[in-house]
């Protein structure tokens, strides 16, 4: 072999490792502290867990991105609810300025309104580059995890388009999406999903930005604890939907 083609040959076997090799890092958006982890070049799909009392939904993505492609966005810190300039907010309601400045004022009720002006514009200036690092590219998919102790699909009911219930005896459990061809491939699982395509109220949910912009959103709630059971509801979803 020439010294060229063993270049070229040692240049082509790199590239078929490129998909396989992680990229980890820390970064800070919006005041959280996220673990970022990069796997496949360019990859499009996006994965998140947002609150850092779900250990379980942690523990899930972060061996599942073992398996696959993409860019997934992990909380740091331990509490559900975080610190921005000295006021607590939860950062699954930061998404826009209207959710940032209604998680403000119920989770501050001793903040006067120039203290929660100045968090929300704060967060004004930073948002978008969260949500860039957030949204996937053109045609994928935001995968977000989430864990609950008393939320339930029945308090998703009212607002969802449609709904299957295909485990009624295990509320806890569910998906909630906002593309419709999506939740027809998830109503067909064996599992609870329902859909949600209304952008409005804005309450800065990520389910309500994704209604505005025009992206394909899944979460998936599941008991706090029953890691089995979200690591098998992951494995579905990733091997049935696009």
């Amino acid at each position: 072999m020439t010294r060229g083609t063993d270049a070229i040959s040692r240049r082509g076997f790199a590239a078929g490792w490129l998909p396989l090799l992680f990229h980890r890092r820390e970064r800070e958006l919006c005041g959280v502290r996220f673990r970022v982890v990069e796997r496949g070049f360019a990859a499009a799909r996006r994965y998140l867990v947002i609150h850092g009392d779900e250990d379980t939904a942690r523990d899930v993505l972060t061996k599942h991105m073992g398996a696959v492609t993409g860019r997934a966005l992990i909380v740091t810190g331990k509490t559900r609810n975080v610190q921005v300039r000295g006021l607590s907010i939860d950062p699954d309601r930061m998404y826009s300025r209207a959710g940032a400045e209604a998680s403000l004022a119920k989770l501050n009720p001793a903040a006067d309104r120039a203290s929660v002006e100045a968090v929300s514009q704060w967060l004004d200036r930073r948002r978008e580059k969260l949500l860039q690092m957030l949204t996937p590219g053109a045609g994928s998919r935001l995968f977000a995890l989430h864990n609950n102790r008393d939320y339930s699909v029945n308090d998703e009911l009212g607002a969802s388009d449609q709904v299957a219930l295909n485990q009624p005896g295990m509320p806890r459990h569910f998906f909630l999406c906002t593309n419709p061809a999506d939740f027809a491939i998830l109503k067909q699982s064996p599992y609870n999903a329902v859909l949600q395509t209304q952008a409005e109220p804005d309450d800065g949910s990520m389910s309500r930005l994704a209604a505005r912009r025009g992206f394909r959103y899944i979460n998936l709630e599941c008991a706090i604890g029953d890691f089995a059971g979200q690591m098998e509801r992951v494995e579905w979803l990733e091997s049935h939907l696009p």
